[in-house]
């Protein structure tokens, strides 16, 4: 086999972990809204232990990316894919890493029904979702389209994350609930936001992989 054709082999499999990793972490998210609705305490433990196995599969892809790079001396198109595979999966880490938060959270509060606090935030938890299977989506198909999609969607996610914390807020004052699970729900809250970031960012790095242009800057 040639050393071009052993290059591309590698880029494919490069594709395919980081396109896993992100299955995996979408997963675990849904898994984990759905073990609070059903207050499974004991999926919520398992998604809590779990942070071991996202790091382990971005220390592989870091692997890979580096191994291309150092290696195989990528031309740019090639270059584009390698960067934008190692900063889109330290996103995906970071959304795998705030799962296990949230689980953390829940299982400290008694896995209450945290939509109680406010009625915004079954919109944010499902909005949420869907940024993170859109930019997983587009990042997996090179979308430019889905991808746009999921940078135009983080306004809603960042008004939803405003309207919830408006509502804690207001509990606060009142002291109509617990003040420990309010603060506890305000830092969900914002986990939430920061996943959707996250999913943005995984959506800006599938347009530098297609165009070479990272936030409308050139740089590749």
């Amino acid at each position: 086999m040639s050393p071009r054709r052993i290059y591309e082999t590698e880029l494919k499999e490069l594709k395919g972990n980081v396109e896993g990793m992100g299955v995996s972490v979408q997963a675990t998210y849904m898994r984990l809204f759905a073990a609070l609705k059903q207050k499974d305490a004991q999926t919520l433990e398992e998604i809590a232990k779990c942070d071991r196995d996202v790091h382990n599969m971005q220390r592989k892809i870091e692997g890979e990316c580096l191994n291309l790079i150092t290696k195989q001396q990528p031309i740019a198109r090639d270059l584009r894919q390698v960067t934008a595979s190692l900063k889109a999966t330290a996103d995906v880490s970071r959304i795998g890493e705030m799962c296990v938060d949230i689980a953390e959270l829940l299982l400290r509060m008694g896995v209450k029904d945290i939509t109680d606090y406010s009625a915004h935030l079954p919109e944010l938890i499902e909005k949420t979702k869907l940024q993170v299977a859109d930019a997983v989506t587009a990042f997996s198909d090179c979308s430019i389209r889905v991808a746009s999609r999921v940078i135009e969607g983080d306004d809603t996610i960042d008004g939803l994350f405003n309207l919830v914390k408006d509502d804690l807020i207001a509990h606060l004052k009142n002291e109509s609930k617990d003040p420990d699970e309010c603060v506890d729900t305000l830092m969900i809250d914002k986990y939430l936001e920061k996943i959707g970031d996250h999913a943005v960012n995984i959506a800006e790095w599938t347009l530098f992989q297609e165009s070479g242009e990272y936030k409308n800057v050139r740089i590749l």
